[in-house]
């Protein structure tokens, strides 16, 4: 499984270049058409007063994702935000507010939480893929698991309608609270899925 990062983690880090020179930082992330990738990320000034940039970073430009930095090759990597958003198989939407706080329901029509964060699996070669893999979502006192976030993976394809995700049923099975495990627990519930067919 490629490493997995939470959405939340990945806002306000420092973007910096190969020559060590610090250009900006993450504001929010641009969800490719399909919502199932990272497509590229808005970025701020760095500093106090500092505010949104006019420029964004292409997914694709990121050679390398430490826990404190992303790094890319120079600033010449950076590309005018209406350029991000007008690329026909470009990003379409920003943030994660649109995901945050929506209800997640079983196709059973269990509810299993609200989503609090999300899961990012990115893979191991520079310019892979940054795949929506799953939610942090706050559960639902029906589970009887707590108050403490649990981790749900999600299939490759996710149905969404206004306030609500729907997943499989089977993906209460694989509910977690370590990241650290989440990896197996995505890739048995895929596995189930794809036998289940």
């Amino acid at each position: 499984m490629s490493t997995l990062v939470r959405a939340s983690e990945l806002a306000q880090r420092v973007v910096v270049t190969y020559g060590g020179e610090d250009v900006a930082q993450i504001k929010d992330i641009v969800y490719a058409a399909n919502g199932g990738e990272i497509g590229a990320f808005t970025l701020a000034g760095r500093g106090l007063f500092a505010g949104p940039l006019k420029v964004g970073l292409p997914w694709a430009a990121v050679v390398g994702l430490g826990q404190d930095a992303v790094i890319i090759e120079s600033e010449d990597a950076l590309v005018p935000l209406a350029d991000l958003f007008d690329a026909a198989d470009g990003p379409v939407s920003s943030g994660r507010a649109d995901i945050l706080k929506s209800e997640v329901l079983t196709d059973a029509g269990t509810s299993l939480g609200r989503v609090s964060d999300v899961i990012i699996g990115i893979g191991d070669t520079q310019g892979g893929q940054a795949d929506v893999v799953g939610y942090q979502i706050d559960p639902a006192e029906t589970l009887g698991r707590g108050k403490l976030p649990l981790l749900i993976p999600l299939p490759d394809t996710l149905s969404a309608s206004g306030e609500h995700l729907m997943v499989p049923a089977a993906a209460a099975n694989y509910l977690t609270d370590d990241l650290a495990s989440f990896g197996s627990a995505i890739d048995a519930f895929r596995s189930q899925l794809g036998g289940a067919s």
